[in-house]
């Protein structure tokens, strides 16, 4: 029997229905211009996905019997290579890229694949022939703080929750790329005729640097049709634009605040406060799981009151250390927020420790220095608030990308000042040019505000994409509604960037169901067992439907439609007879 999720149980219906997107296909072009400035227009619902053909079905489910306890096994060899962007080292000079890709080799000389190593990109695959369908996928994976993980993040645990598969590359994207291997040993097993070469492209900078790709493909011709397995389910047609916001609050002097004297003639408890740290996040494009303040010249009282502001916070855990155990007004505290870590692109979906200490902090008088600058820029600019509300007059949505998202991902202390770091995913809606201007409007309007000349800014606005005049759409929304049941599966859009830009014709498909979760970035990273073997009985299905030459599947059909005469002729015998 072939191995179906119910969208109910995944917890993906709700995505279907609802999240603030319509989803439907768009009049615009697949290619939209850099400038991005035009709303995307909706067709009627896209009518019931047909079934998928019964080749498709029954190659599946060969490979889920065949290889689904085997593709745990092979991910747990991948897991371990730290794959991780290293300043002074490429992938071409790394020992843990090096190592991975030996791995990946001796795996595809295993399964009968053959074997590419083109540098920064690695090509495995099946068959021959120009015509190809191309999975694009990428091994190198994002930091991992050891601290947050029940077990090591780059061994693959699957005993700390049983049905979880958890590490670092699990679901992005060095499972994806297990699945599709073994998607691809099945149907060389059954010796099925492809009219496509399936050809997986597994690049190694994905995660940091895209200029090798580009560069990568000047010279070499990508299929004309392609799969990214590297997002979420349904299918991806639209992925909003990767932008970031750099600036740097400048060192200054530490300029002593002057009490304010109340009517008591009392000044207030927390008048000489002085805030002597601020930072928070591991990487740009995560949301920071933990957050750091070190503060002096607090009493007792502003303290307790802190904690209990701490405690009404849902999602955070903050610890208070202090240095000094007589009171607090020389000593100092140190306060470390968690909260819980996500990818940027759905910061919904996580709990930003720096904005939440940002916000804890709210109120306190400091003294003029770096790090209250730091704070109350994260207070007044960027807020609790996930779509840019606070900075100035940035915000925007668009009815089928959805808003654009903004989120403080990186509070970093330097040489020159304290380095800001937010991170954007825009839709279509505005050109980079207005953005541009509406940023240094807002940045230019607080910095007059607060006397402090900012350093370092720099803008990059990424180029929203819609992608849904692919030829393969409506195959891969079959694949997708006959394996989880979904009557009539549509497209969706996400905040993530993937190499589908690069590349023509290009859709994500997975492999991440949607509605739920997504771990990729996180300090809890995993997949789960089910889904991982789903994984494979789709993508398995999907390169059939998509590689295999018409006459494999005519014939396929042909002999599907003999044997259901044959068993309805036998049928009608028996009823005869009795």
């Amino acid at each position: 029997m072939t191995l179906k999720l119910s969208l109910k149980a995944a917890g993906a219906f709700s995505l279907l229905l609802c999240s603030g997107l319509t989803f439907a296909t768009s009049q615009a072009d697949s290619h939209l211009s850099a400038q991005g400035d035009s709303a995307v227009s909706a067709k009627p619902p896209l009518q019931a996905a047909p079934k998928i053909s019964a080749l498709a079905d029954r190659v599946a489910q060969y490979a889920l019997n065949t290889y689904g306890d085997e593709t745990i096994s092979a991910l747990s060899t991948l897991i371990p290579f730290k794959t991780v962007e290293t300043e002074g080292m490429t992938p071409l000079t790394h020992p843990e890229f090096i190592g991975f890709k030996a791995q990946l080799k001796s795996l595809s000389q295993s399964l009968g694949l053959d074997y590419s190593d083109q540098g920064y990109v690695v090509l495995i695959g099946l068959g021959e022939g120009e015509q190809k369908l191309g999975v694009i996928t990428h091994g190198d994976v994002q930091p991992a703080d050891a601290s947050f993980w029940q077990q090591d993040p780059f061994t693959l645990d699957s005993q700390s929750q049983p049905g979880f598969l958890i590490g670092r590359g699990t679901e992005d994207d060095k499972g994806a790329i297990v699945t599709a291997m073994y998607a691809m040993k099945a149907i060389k097993d059954k010796g099925l005729a492809l009219n496509r070469r399936i050809e997986l492209l597994v690049y190694l900078a994905e995660e940091s640097d895209w200029a090798p790709l580009k560069a990568f493909l000047t010279d070499f011709t990508p299929a004309d049709i392609n799969i990214t397995i590297d997002a979420e389910y349904p299918v991806v047609t639209a992925e909003k634009g990767w932008s970031e916001i750099r600036l740097t609050i400048p060192k200054m002097p530490k300029t002593p605040k002057m009490p304010k004297m109340p009517k008591n003639g009392k000044a207030a408890s927390s008048a000489s406060a002085s805030l002597d740290g601020f930072s928070g996040g591991a990487f740009d494009s995560q949301v920071p799981q933990q957050a750091v303040a070190k503060i002096s010249g607090l009493d007792k009282k502003t303290i307790a009151a802190l904690k209990d502001k701490a405690s009404a916070q849902q999602g955070m855990k903050y610890q208070f250390e202090q240095t000094s155990s007589e009171g607090q007004v020389n000593g100092q505290l140190t306060i470390t927020a968690e909260g819980k870590s996500t990818h940027s692109s759905t910061p919904e979906a996580g709990v930003n420790a720096v904005t939440h200490l940002a916000e804890l902090l709210k109120g306190i008088h400091f003294a003029r220095s770096e790090s209250a600058m730091t704070a109350k820029f994260i207070q007044q600019m960027v807020g609790l608030g996930l779509y840019g509300e606070q900075f100035g007059d940035i915000a925007y949505e668009d009815d089928f990308m959805g808003p654009m998202t903004l989120a403080a991902t990186l509070v970093k202390p330097n040489d020159q000042g304290t380095e800001i770091v937010l991170n954007l995913r825009r839709p279509v809606g505005k050109t980079p040019e207005q953005l541009d201007l509406e940023t240094h409007q807002a940045l230019e309007g607080w910095q007059a505000q607060h006397q402090v000349s900012l350093e370092g800014i720099e803008t990059y606005w990424g180029e929203p994409k819609l992608m849904d005049k692919a030829p393969h759409l409506q195959t891969l929304l079959s694949v997708f509604g006959h394996f989880t049941d979904t009557p009539s599966p549509r497209p969706v859009a996400i905040g993530g960037s993937t190499n589908s830009k690069l590349f023509p014709n290009a859709l994500s498909f997975g492999p991440a169901m949607p509605g739920v979760e997504y771990t990729g970035h996180s300090e809890h990273e995993f997949i789960t067992k089910a889904q991982f073997m789903l994984n494979l009985q789709m993508y398995t299905a999907a390169f059939v439907e998509l590689a295999a030459s018409t006459e494999e599947l005519s014939e396929q059909a042909k002999q599907g439609t003999k044997q259901k005469t044959k068993q309805a002729a036998k049928t009608g015998a028996q009823r005869t007879s009795d």
